[in-house]
């Protein structure tokens, strides 16, 4: 068990005072059997009228602001202590007619699934299809779990993890041919893999605890982030980052869990005001960890998203 600890401050500066419209924050992490958050507070500056919470129809958690009045800042503080409970996909039990590629989901599974199955993305030449048929073993069933394993590792190895903070995601065959993306672009590229084997992959947000400065294996950290969640019968789903090239849930804090990523916007809204009043935002995050005797470990603290 760790107990990490996340802040999270996005400020938006304007030239006047302006208006603000409802906002939308989406920084709750998940709770599920691995994390479970004990504190949580949320601070906005100015202080809105009306502050609600919801969950999305993914189950996760959403905070509504409602505002009055004008202010030439508008600050959102989210900070977060959870508990964390690393976990390997070495350790989970992959129900047996799953274990091996080629393999159908169950038909009672099919209705739920079937929404993280179908392709996002045309791939009208199917370079994508055969990209990722590299991977499977030729005249026989491949291990679905090294399978899964190299085609993340593969990415991680062979791509090159940038910092890209234009909105939207890159088109997956762009991804590929560029052999470079953003946290977000290089987990769509996975997703859109996974699903053209027919496996069900959906896309997560969150934050990823850096350990230390020096390892670039935790591309990304100091940020929100993205990686991709597979569902094996069994375990359910599986935590593969390929900006990282972590697989299993190690260092990875979710809190959004969805099947496109425009449905992981961690904080959006509206103003009213003159275009060239929009001075421009800022976003530090910082995760920290301490183990269960409270001893500190090294984090980054980084400015600018990721998502």
């Amino acid at each position: 068990m760790t107990i990490l600890a996340v802040r999270h401050i996005t400020t938006y500066q304007y030239k006047q005072p302006v208006s603000f419209g409802e906002h939308w924050m989406m920084l709750r992490p998940r709770e599920s059997l691995d994390q479970r958050v004990l504190d949580s507070k949320l601070e906005i500056s100015p202080k809105p009228t009306d502050l609600r919470w919801t969950q999305d129809v993914f189950g996760n958690h959403v905070a509504v602001a409602r505002f009055v009045g004008r202010a030439q800042a508008l600050c959102f503080e989210s900070t977060v202590r959870l508990d964390h409970f690393p976990t390997d996909i070495v350790d989970m039990e992959i129900e047996n007619f799953t274990r091996t590629y080629p393999f159908t989901y169950g038909a009672e599974d099919m209705p739920d699934l079937a929404p993280f199955v179908g392709r996002q993305s045309s791939d009208g030449n199917h370079e994508l299809d055969q990209w990722v048929r590299t991977f499977l073993c030729k005249g026989e069933s491949t291990n679905t779990r090294a399978l899964l394993v190299k085609l993340n590792r593969t990415i991680k190895e062979t791509f090159t993890h940038v910092t890209r903070h234009e909105k939207g995601v890159q088109d997956p065959l762009l991804t590929l041919n560029l052999r470079r993306g953003s946290c977000r672009d290089l987990a769509v590229l996975m997703i859109e893999a996974v699903r053209s084997l027919g496996m069900a992959a959906r896309f997560v947000s969150g934050y990823l605890h850096v350990r230390n400065d020096n390892d670039d294996r935790h591309a990304g950290g100091g940020n929100m982030h993205a990686w991709v969640q597979v569902y094996l019968p069994g375990p359910g789903w599986l935590d593969f980052d390929p900006a990282s090239g972590i697989v299993g849930n190690r260092d990875l804090i979710r809190v959004a869990v969805v099947r496109v990523p425009c449905q992981a916007i961690p904080l959006h809204g509206t103003w009213t005001g003159f275009p060239s009043d929009y001075l421009g935002m800022t976003v530090e995050v910082k995760v920290t960890a301490a183990d269960a005797e409270g001893a500190n470990r090294p984090a980054r603290t980084c400015s600018g998203m990721v998502l």
